[in-house]
């Protein structure tokens, strides 16, 4: 039987916040995927930054977004240093809500053989290192 991908374990996994990424943390607390997306020309982008790469405004919006998403590229990992047993599948998800922008994420509690490019994803949120939430992806169904 294969091992079915998961996330890594939620102690394993801290963060840092800065005011830039904050607002992106603080929804995912909430179970809330949002966006950053430009004030003055639209543009969201991902990772959150501090102005927009196209227009350099510091204007921001944070959206909320729907949560749906799309494969757009993964990789299989089987094992995690002190982890042997351990499969990972991290994805870059395409976001309908938010054009343009992707988030580097995880697909959890599936064959990993079943993954493919264009799967229609859903994401949920995995507990992580105090107390934070991490948007993780799983199959739509």
């Amino acid at each position: 039987m294969t091992a079915l991908a998961t996330a890594l374990p939620g102690e394993k996994v801290h963060i840092t916040t800065s005011p830039t990424t904050e607002p992106f943390w603080a929804a995912a607390k909430e179970r809330r995927l949002v966006a950053p997306r430009c004030g003055r020309c639209g543009h969201f982008r991902l990772p959150p930054t501090p102005y927009c790469p196209d227009c350099q405004s510091r204007e921001v919006d944070w959206v909320t977004l729907s949560g749906r998403g799309e494969v757009y590229s993964f990789a299989v990992v089987h094992g995690f240093p002190g982890l042997p047993d351990l499969t990972l599948v991290p994805v870059v998800v395409d976001l309908p809500d938010a054009p343009g922008a992707r988030l580097v994420s995880n697909v959890v509690d599936i064959d990993p053989a079943e993954v493919t490019i264009g799967m229609a994803l859903t994401v949920d949120f995995h507990p992580i290192a105090d107390g934070w939430l991490l948007p993780v992806f799983r199959r739509a169904r």
